[in-house]
């Protein structure tokens, strides 16, 4: 793919009220290995997990639109675009809510209110949104790489990581003895994407 607005992967962005609460979102994700699905925003409270196919180069700051109602953080989860699609993850259908009734209800969850011309205008094209309509989304590590938006939180990654791996070592030695419990250490498992280089 040679053109600069095009990307092979798509995002899921964390939202947070600031850096910090997005980032511990995105390790409540890492832990649970899972990307929940929900449906607010969601016409017909289909649940999906939702992504942008923004080219990561757009995005140093997060998913942003002060003239919308939403910023998403510079923390994420990419995965190829090809990965998702083989899901059944498709990229959303821009359409008035009126156009929302003749859609068969197979793609209604595509559905993204798109008014331009209205007194009050609805467009959000600017995330460039896709769907998978599921309850969560597991994450297998070689599938997907994690968005960090600096080497210090980057830092902060790995240095969590490794504490939740010290706790359950000495949790194990416990009940198995410290030599045994050495088996169970595993390593840092994530690829990592940093936006600022």
């Amino acid at each position: 793919m040679s053109r600069s607005d095009l990307s092979p992967h798509i995002v899921h962005f964390t939202k947070g009220k600031d850096h910090d609460s997005a980032f511990e979102n995105l390790l409540n994700i890492l832990r649970e290995k899972t990307i929940f699905g929900a449906s607010n925003c969601i016409k017909g409270d289909y649940r999906c997990v939702c992504f942008t196919e923004a080219p990561l180069w757009s995005v140093e700051d997060g998913l942003a639109n002060p003239e919308a109602y939403r910023r998403y953080s510079p923390f994420g989860v990419m995965f190829d675009k090809d990965y998702i699609f083989d899901l059944g993850g498709r990229p959303v259908i821009y359409q008035s809510d009126y156009e929302f009734e003749k859609l068969p209800e197979s793609h209604r969850w595509r559905h993204v209110r798109y008014q331009p011309s209205d007194s009050h205008p609805v467009d959000f094209t600017w995330e460039r949104e896709w769907r998978l309509r599921a309850t969560g989304l597991e994450l297998n590590p070689s599938s997907c790489v994690v968005v960090i938006p600096d080497i210090g939180y980057a830092e902060r990654l790995y240095s969590e990581y490794e504490s939740e791996q010290d706790i359950n070592m000495m949790q194990y030695s416990q009940v198995i003895g410290e030599e045994l419990s050495r088996h169970y250490r595993n390593e840092f498992p994530w690829r990592i994407a940093v936006l600022s280089e």
